[in-house]
C-alpha cells in the first residue's frame, strides 16, 4: 500500500488529493486506503489536514458532476428513487435542513460518501453549502478514521489480520441480514 505514496511529502500530498478526487467519483470505492497512506507517510496532522482537502475537493468535484449527469437523465427518465430514510429526506430537503443533514450523513460511517453526494445532487441544495456542510461532516470522521488507522497499524501483524477478519466478518453478516431482511419484504 505504501508503494504508491512517494516518500517526498509534496507529491505524496498531491497524489493522495488526487486520489481522494477519483475515489468520490467513482462514488463506491473505500478511501481507507488512501488514509493509510496519507498518514504514514506525512504524519497524523499534516496526514489529516491533506485528507481532509482532499475529501473537499472530492466531494465538490463529484457533486458537481452528479449533478450534471442528473439534469441529463432526469430529461429522459424518472430518477428518484432513494430508500434510506436519511437520505430520503435530504432528498426532498432545503436551506439549512439540508445544510445538517449532509453534516449527519456525513459524520455517519456506514453511510458510503457517494451515496450521499448523489442524493444531495438530486435536492435542493445549492453547491457551496454542500461543500461546507460536507466538509465540516468528514473532518470528525476523518480523524476517527486516521486515530483508529494509526492506532491499528501500531499492534503486531496477527492483531492486525485478526481485526480485519472480524471487520469483514461483521460486512458479510450484515450484507446477509440485509439481503435475508429485502426477502421478506
Amino acid at each position: 500500500m505504501l508503494d504508491l505514496f512517494p516518500s517526498n511529502p509534496l507529491l505524496a500530498s498531491f497524489i493522495s488529493i488526487l486520489l481522494n478526487i477519483a475515489v468520490a467519483i467513482a462514488g463506491i470505492i473505500p478511501s481507507t486506503f488512501i488514509t493509510i497512506g496519507t498518514v504514514s507517510i506525512l504524519g497524523f496532522k499534516i496526514g489529516v489536514v491533506i485528507l481532509i482537502l482532499g475529501e473537499a475537493a472530492g466531494a465538490l468535484i463529484s457533486f458537481s458532476l452528479y449533478r450534471r449527469g442528473i439534469l441529463k437523465l432526469s430529461r429522459n427518465s424518472q430518477y428518484n428513487k432513494v430508500e434510506n430514510r436519511f437520505l430520503y429526506r435530504l432528498k426532498d430537503s432545503n436551506g439549512i435542513q439540508a445544510f445538517f443533514m449532509v453534516i449527519l450523513l456525513r459524520v455517519l460511517p456506514f453511510v458510503p460518501s457517494g451515496i450521499v453526494t448523489l442524493t444531495a445532487a438530486i435536492s435542493k441544495i445549492g453547491t457551496i453549502p454542500f461543500f461546507m456542510a460536507s466538509t465540516l461532516g468528514k473532518i470528525p470522521a476523518l480523524i476517527i478514521e486516521a486515530y483508529s488507522l494509526v492506532y491499528i497499524l501500531n499492534f503486531g501483524t496477527e492483531l492486525q489480520i485478526l481485526i480485519a477478519v472480524m471487520a469483514l466478518l461483521i460486512i458479510f453478516t450484515y450484507i446477509a441480514l440485509r439481503k435475508a431482511s429485502n426477502k421478506e419484504s
